[in-house]
């Protein structure tokens, strides 16, 4: 049985490693380096495993939680879906895309790593109530609602680590970004973040700290203030 690829963060170079992966692999690594640099400098807790052989419906990129310790999951191989998200798109100019899709997932590294967790910022309430006969449709609810606005802040965090690190991509990412967001099946499910997408149209709101995910805060509860 073949077993995932482990990986430090950042270690994408030894050559044994390096060996094991797939041309397409190492180029979606690459691309994401410079999220993963700035993962290293927050210190956050953080793996990659390579999945040799994807589930139904594995997205490219997707973050886990196991002992204290983020893990960035990468399905590529032998996935015929990795590139569905990049359609239309020439490989060439890729790289922007990606780097945004992995500062998305660290965003829900760093989340965690704060102890936010699906936690709502100081001061806020969920004031609206639900009512249901079975109790398991209330918590399904809950946690599309927690899950929505975790998805919410990681798009905002994707979008000001491009502002911050890739200026001249911003325009480009953001459209990216709002079209994926725009085919979303369902309203309000768990992925349905274009209200939180729309606060951040040409970026010129998010701060010029060079802590990204610091700076999507701001709206990100603009987003939870507007109901959303």
């Amino acid at each position: 049985m073949l077993k995932p690829l482990l990986l430090a963060a950042l270690c994408v170079a030894p050559a044994l490693q390096a060996a094991e992966l797939t041309a397409l692999e190492q180029r979606w690594l690459k691309a994401a380096g410079p999220v993963l640099a700035y993962s290293q400098q927050l210190k956050l807790p953080l793996d990659i495993t390579v999945q040799p052989q994807p589930r139904a419906n594995d997205v490219p990129l997707a973050m886990g939680f196991d002992n204290g310790r983020c893990k960035l999951v990468m399905s590529l191989r032998n996935n015929p879906d990795a590139e569905t998200v990049l359609a239309g798109v020439p490989e060439a100019e890729q790289a922007p895309l990606i780097a945004a899709m992995a500062a998305h997932e660290l965003a829900h590294c760093w989340r965690r790593a704060q102890g936010a967790w699906h936690a709502l910022p100081a001061g806020f309430v969920e004031v609206n109530e639900e009512s249901a006969a079975d109790a398991s449709l209330l918590a399904a609810s809950k946690a599309m609602r927690e899950t929505r606005r975790e998805e919410g802040f990681a798009d905002l965090a994707a979008l000001a680590w491009t502002r911050h690190s890739n200026p001249d991509e911003y325009a480009r990412v953001y459209r990216w970004l709002a079209g994926v967001r725009d085919k979303v099946a369902v309203p309000r499910s768990s992925h349905d973040t274009r209200a939180w997408v729309k606060l951040a149209g040409d970026g010129a709101r998010f701060g010029r700290s060079g802590a990204p995910f610091e700076d999507a805060d701001s709206l990100w509860r603009q987003g939870l203030l507007d109901g959303k």
